[in-house]
């Protein structure tokens, strides 16, 4: 019996430890660009994306997208925007959509300047982490998505018909 437990214990450990191996590994990746999105004279974010290889390539797993805030943002406005986005890509008509917004609603936390949100995609789909300002490293945050989720949330910054074309440009052509 204490052998079982030892064993489930340690499986246990480990599995807790993939996300934030995986949070270690992409954060040591080189950047592939980066951009700082403004509206109406604010500055909202910088963003960066990064690959193992350093270059950018549609389709090619894993990326992460790095996140962070210049200013306080609430939950509610952070799921508004990325349905927004959708809306404008054509993308919210998916079944999926309002399931995923409800997810994102969960888990997405009210963010102050200095917070970071980075989405780490791989060929299976992908995993949200959160770091605080000040805090040493992210944390994994809700469950993993899907492929589809993780399509749809990455053509928010790197479709072609992205709203955002020079945040695009500054995150996938090398400088």
């Amino acid at each position: 019996m204490k052998a079982i437990f030892l064993s489930v214990l340690l499986l246990t450990t480990s599995l807790c430890l993939i996300p934030l191996a995986q949070a270690a590994q992409w954060s040591g990746w080189p950047q592939t660009g980066s951009a700082k999105l403004t509206w109406a004279f604010f500055d909202v974010y910088n963003s960066q994306l990064r690959t193992p290889s350093g270059k950018y390539q549609p389709n090619v797993w894993p990326q992460a997208l790095i996140i962070s805030y210049l200013r306080d943002i609430s939950n509610k406005d952070l799921v508004k925007a990325t349905s927004d986005q959708w809306k404008a890509l054509g993308l919210l008509d998916e079944a999926n959509q309002h399931q995923w917004l409800e997810q994102v609603q969960k888990i997405w936390p009210d963010v102050k300047s200095g917070n970071e949100i980075t989405f780490v995609a791989d060929p299976q789909g992908g995993q949200f982490y959160f770091q605080a300002d000040g805090v040493s490293s992210p944390s994994p945050i809700g469950a993993r998505f899907d492929r589809s989720f993780r399509d749809a949330f990455l053509a928010i910054w790197l479709s072609p018909s992205t709203q955002y074309p020079q945040l695009r440009k500054g995150l996938t052509e090398a400088r």
